[in-house]
């Protein structure tokens, strides 16, 4: 099963878990101090908030999140078949969570995240992001996971995307 993933940065995380149960009616699958996830079936969403957003509220980013090694490995044989330029993090943590993932940026400058989550772990981040771009503060890399964007680091041109997280 392949399952859509939105992730938004929040000022209030408690008024937003209140908003978001209420619009979904469901609870958070997981809620930590700066983070919550809904693990929804209708639809297939991945749902996640931060507060983790530096100042920035809003979309950080997108993904589609899968159950299999074969379906993350056909999303990224795609990805490279169509030349779209990829960052491939492989195994990580982020988001109190153990993954393998890689990203691609949309002509916008939207970073896509394509992922398959393979545990849970006590913390947001076990270790530094393994990408990030040049520009990014080392505080930008402690906290956060999707890979910062400035300018063409990675063939595409892109706007400036802020820090951000799972």
């Amino acid at each position: 099963m392949k399952r859509f993933h939105v992730h938004v940065h929040v000022e209030d995380l408690a008024r937003n878990i209140d908003f978001y149960s209420k619009m979904f009616g469901a609870q958070p699958a997981r809620v930590e101090a700066d983070y919550a996830k809904w693990m929804l079936d209708d639809p297939a969403v991945n749902f996640a908030i931060s507060t983790r957003g530096h100042g920035h509220t809003g979309l950080d980013h997108l993904g589609i999140q899968v159950d299999n090694d074969a379906d993350l490995a056909a999303m990224k044989a795609r990805a490279e078949a169509a030349d779209l330029s990829l960052i491939d993090e492989g195994a990580t943590t982020c988001c109190y969570a153990r993954s393998d993932k890689h990203w691609v940026v949309d002509p916008q400058g939207l970073p896509w995240e394509h992922f398959q989550t393979l545990g849970s772990i006590p913390v947001f981040r076990e270790a530094e992001p393994a990408v990030v771009a040049a520009g990014a503060d080392a505080a930008d890399a402690s906290a956060c996971c999707t890979p910062r964007v400035t300018g063409k680091p990675i063939g595409i041109p892109v706007k400036s995307v802020g820090s951000s997280c799972c």
